[in-house]
């Protein structure tokens, strides 16, 4: 009966129901007469939801900040046009109608806080213009503090997450792997400084990892990964397969492959970058690209327990290859590899455990093409 009053008041909403294909309710979203005008009307449409729910959503472009809350919700693009999800909110903006500003936990353009959600053929982009505030002097009172612009956040509460034939757009804090387990295929992720981020479990299979110039040279333009895996969690940041490639202005042996974030947490004896967020980015068969350094795991700042700064070293993270080829694949002193029984640990499916997504996770120790 619940399934049915579901139906109904998403009947009696204006919106058509298709019939249901393999026992799932569809949606649409788009300027037809029968579907919803945004993705978050036709999200807040459902409750209790007990079944597969599919929303398909008609190529264009969506300015919206969209929150998924509710369980097994699959949003589906057109595979020969790509539908869009943008915003351009960063972390030092101020909030309406507040003295906060977002900060980086609500700067996300898609926020997902529940279990079995998917998106294919979809893009998901944050639009803030970092690149003309990074060309800012330092001291030139235009420029704005905080520039953290996440794209993509998968918050508490999020778990089997899968994200395939699209892209996720942006350039610091582009991914924010917060919780639970995901799966990222055949996409393509943008970003430079940290911008595939966090304490949840995700793997990465076949995807374009590009990295975006920055508007000032330097040393080094950012980084890749910074994970803040909890000592407890057995799985990190793990990439299979991938080729890791760069925007046209992105000069050689400039981008590094991660440092350790130490979040700064709330104690029984005080504030302070946590001590058990030992992160972890496992690199397996990928190619890498000339901007990727001869030395690329680096130290990361936390709020030190007796206060002031303090300093977390890669050596002391879970930073490791194995098979990496390519220009910016070279082995050095400072890049620890796997021993091959080590590796095998890292398999796809033992990463992602009990879950068992519907998609071809075939891996081979051959690095891309």
């Amino acid at each position: 009966m619940r399934i049915w009053a579901t139906l109904l008041a998403v009947l009696i909403s204006g919106c058509s129901t298709n019939p249901p294909h393999g026992g799932a309710v569809s949606l649409c979203v788009g300027d037809g007469g029968d579907c919803f005008p945004t993705i978050q009307a036709a999200v807040d449409s459902l409750s209790n939801v007990e079944r597969r729910v599919e929303i398909h959503i008609a190529s264009g472009c969506y300015y919206e900040k969209l929150v998924v809350t509710q369980p097994n919700i699959h949003f589906i693009g057109d595979a020969n046009s790509p539908s869009t999800i943008y915003h351009g909110t960063f972390a030092g903006q101020p909030m309406p109608g507040s003295d906060e500003t977002y900060g980086t936990w609500r700067s996300a353009t898609v926020t997902i806080r529940s279990q079995d959600v998917s998106f294919k053929h979809i893009n998901i982009f944050n639009t803030y213009d970092y690149p003309s505030n990074d060309a800012l002097d330092k001291n030139d009172p235009a420029k704005q503090r905080g520039s953290q612009a996440v794209a993509l956040m998968l918050d508490k509460g999020s778990d089997r997450f899968l994200f395939q034939l699209g892209e996720i757009k942006g350039y610091q804090d582009t991914l924010f792997t917060l919780a639970g387990r995901s799966l990222f295929i055949n996409s393509t992720i943008s970003g430079h400084v940290d911008f595939i981020f966090g304490a949840g479990t995700a793997l990465f299979v076949g995807n374009t990892i590009v990295t975006e110039p920055r508007a000032k040279p330097m040393q080094t333009i950012g980084y890749l990964t910074a994970p803040s895996t909890d000592i407890g969690t057995n799985y990190g940041l793990v990439f299979w397969n991938n080729k890791l490639t760069a925007n046209s202005g992105v000069a050689p042996n400039t981008m590094g492959l991660g440092r350790p974030w130490h979040p700064t947490t709330t104690f029984p004896d005080g504030r302070y970058a946590d001590p058990n967020a030992i992160g972890q980015s496992i690199f397996i068969a990928n190619w890498m690209g000339e901007h990727i350094q001869t030395h690329p795991w680096h130290p990361m700042g936390g709020t030190a327990k007796e206060g002031g700064k303090t300093y977390f070293q890669p050596e002391d993270a879970r930073f490791f290859e194995y098979a990496s080829c390519g220009p910016g694949g070279s082995h050095s002193t400072s890049r620890r590899q796997l021993e091959y029984q080590q590796m095998t640990t890292f398999e796809p499916m033992a990463v992602l455990g009990d879950w068992h997504p519907d998609v071809d996770l075939e891996v081979t120790l051959n690095c891309p093409r």
